[in-house]
C-alpha cells in the first residue's frame, strides 16, 4: 500500500471528495511525487488511508507559496522522520522563508513608487482644482 500499509485503501475519487481538492489536481500532486498510490485489480488508484492527511499537509504549504518542487523535498521527513530528514525539510522552509521575504522586500519597493506616484497626481489635481476655483 502507498506511505504504509495501515487502514483502508482510498480511490481517488474518495480521496477528492474527503480533501475538498479535484480529481485531476490529485494526479498532479502524485506525478509531482506528493502522494502515492498503487492500482486495484481493476486498475483503479487507490491510496492509503493516510493520504488524506498528507493532502492536506501539500495543501498548507501550498497556501503558504511553497513550490511542490520544495514541498517533495520535504517528504522524507514525513516518511521515515529522522534528525537527516528534519534538518533537511527545516532548510527547505528556510530557503522558501528567504525567498518570501525577498520578494516581500520587492513588492514594499513597488508599493512604495506606487505611493509617490498617487502622491504626486493628488498634488496636480489639488492645484488644478485650485487654479479652476480663481
Amino acid at each position: 500500500m502507498p506511505q504504509s500499509t495501515e487502514g483502508e485503501a482510498v480511490r481517488i475519487g474518495e480521496l477528492s471528495e474527503r480533501t475538498g481538492v479535484k480529481v485531476r489536481l490529485l494526479r498532479y500532486y502524485e506525478e509531482q511525487g506528493l502522494i502515492t498510490s498503487e492500482r486495484n485489480a481493476g486498475g483503479q488508484r487507490v491510496f492509503a488511508e493516510e493520504a488524506v492527511g498528507r493532502v492536506g499537509f501539500v495543501r498548507l504549504l501550498l497556501a503558504a507559496n511553497v513550490p511542490t518542487r520544495t514541498i517533495a523535498e520535504m517528504m522524507p521527513c514525513l516518511d521515515a522522520p529522522s534528525e537527516e530528514t528534519v534538518d533537511g525539510a527545516m532548510g527547505s522552509l528556510a530557503r522558501e522563508r528567504e525567498r518570501l521575504t525577498a520578494h516581500i522586500d520587492e513588492l514594499d519597493r513597488a508599493r512604495g513608487a506606487i505611493d509617490g506616484l498617487l502622491r504626486d497626481a493628488r498634488e496636480r489635481r489639488d492645484r488644478l482644482a485650485a487654479a479652476g476655483a480663481r
